[in-house]
């Protein structure tokens, strides 16, 4: 996906956790971080106390949602999803992407990637991989309009 590219649509979703989204929800208001996890991915796991840090942290400037990507025939089981969910503190919507509709439409190849949009549901940010919480700290801050 190229910055500045509008936010897709949130379909194709074979299940929901925690609450269902629309792009309509989430474009307008606030900026929306879209972050991309698997149950079979490590650094995903090690990044998550940081990912729902950072949600709690922004929670009234920011919409957040993750997208449970699967990497395998394993990270199909829905109970696993739950599950992991439940473990590492998962409490934002979660679009469980079990047919690659949401990961085809964002072009996205890696776990963990984020996806920062700006109020009008324009691209502003992508990374992937883990550590870059100080990065994605600054997107966001600038994207809110917040001087460092």
């Amino acid at each position: 996906m190229k910055l500045r590219s509008p936010m897709p649509e949130l379909e194709g979703a074979t299940e929901w956790l925690n609450g269902q989204l629309t792009k309509d929800e989430l474009v307008g208001e606030k900026p929306t971080l879209i972050h991309f996890w698997s149950i079979s991915c490590h650094l995903c796991k090690e990044a998550m106390p940081e990912v729902n840090a950072f949600r709690d942290k922004y929670k009234n400037e920011l919409n957040v949602m993750s997208v449970h990507m699967p990497r395998s025939e394993k990270d199909l089981d829905i109970d696993e999803i739950k599950k992991v969910a439940a473990e590492h503190d998962i409490t934002q919507p979660t679009f469980v992407d079990s047919e690659h509709k949401l990961t085809d439409a964002f072009e996205n190849q890696y776990v963990p990637s984020y996806y920062v949009f700006d109020a009008e549901g324009q691209l502003r940010h992508f990374q992937a991989g883990g550590g870059g919480m100080k990065m994605l700290t600054k997107r966001v801050n600038r994207v809110l309009g917040v001087k460092e």
